[in-house]
């Protein structure tokens, strides 16, 4: 058996974040996530998460969540909570939960927004 590079004695992770990071074609018929920064969005959240010393929580780009009229959105698991990243508020909430596994219902996706 290998050691792990990181020093992991076990696979997966506390929380797992996935950041829509999907582009439609020009014109197309609804919009997507990309274009409204998620990958920049994505990358400021990993320094975040870095400089705060968050261990064992990963985040990544997803393809597309079906949610982009709401986005960037980002889905957090194993709890399933869903975030319309569209303001400071809502990110600093999705790091809350992401370091303390404490969600603030306020701040999630509300589909009739």
């Amino acid at each position: 058996m290998t050691l792990d590079p990181k020093g992991r004695t076990s696979p997966g992770f506390e929380r797992h974040a996935f950041i829509c990071g999907h582009t439609r074609a020009e014109g197309a018929a609804r919009p997507s996530c990309e274009p409204k920064g998620s990958i920049d969005l994505m990358r400021a959240l990993k320094m975040n998460i870095r400089e705060a010393g968050i261990k064992n929580v990963r985040v990544q780009k997803s393809g597309c969540l079906d949610h982009c009229e709401y986005g960037p959105t980002c889905v957090v698991y194993p709890e399933g909570t869903w975030y319309g990243l569209t303001d400071d508020g809502t990110i600093q909430a999705l790091l809350h939960h992401l370091k303390t596994g404490e969600v603030d219902d306020s701040m999630t996706l509300k589909m009739d927004e």
